[in-house]
């Protein structure tokens, strides 16, 4: 390891001591040289127009940008446009979907009463008819009572008769009766 750097401090101090020689031509340094090519060049760039060109392609540039630019302002004004014309749908559909919510709990409650008042009806019709039923088997039930009561009657009187009365009882009921006419 020592040896490597007392090699690299002999390299050193050989390289210090000389200094590169820059190359010329004609006694011009290669910065001459540079200047001029430089010089020349941008003449001949003025001379082409190039700056023209460049300029030219640089306001074409900003002027298509510029429409770029434009059309989005167009397309942003439509698109806020059509985001409006879309609330006020949304709004619209919003408030007609509350105005038929409140329609349909209206029908309903309308519906509801009516079924009650319907049922009350159907009751009261119900209990009616049934009393009537009741009634007119009531009545039925008393003409049948009654005109069984009347068969029996008729038939212990007709025994009775039958039993008590004979032939000759029989032709003096008649004949006052028919005396009587």
């Amino acid at each position: 390891m020592a040896d490597l750097l007392t090699l690299l401090a002999a390299a050193a101090e050989h390289a210090g001591g000389h200094e590169a020689a820059e190359p010329t031509v004609a006694g011009f340094g290669a910065g001459w040289f540079v200047a001029l090519s430089m010089t020349v060049l941008i003449i001949v760039m003025v001379w082409k127009k190039v700056p023209g060109v460049i300029t030219a392609g640089l306001d074409k540039s900003i002027a298509e940008i510029r429409h770029q630019l434009d059309e989005a302002k167009q397309l942003r004004a439509e698109a806020e446009a059509l985001r409006k014309e879309y609330a006020d749908k949304i709004a619209n559909a919003e408030r007609e979907a509350a105005e038929m919510l409140d329609h349909a709990r209206h029908e309903a409650e309308a519906i509801v009463k009516k079924a009650e008042v319907d049922t009350t009806d159907l009751i009261a019709r119900r209990e009616k008819m049934a009393g009537d039923k009741i009634s007119a088997a009531e009545l039925a039930a008393v003409q049948d009572l009654r005109a069984r009561a009347a068969a029996a009657a008729a038939g212990a009187a007709g025994t009775l008769i039958r039993a008590r009365n004979d032939a000759a009882t029989d032709k003096a009921l008649v004949d006052q009766a028919i005396a009587g006419l």
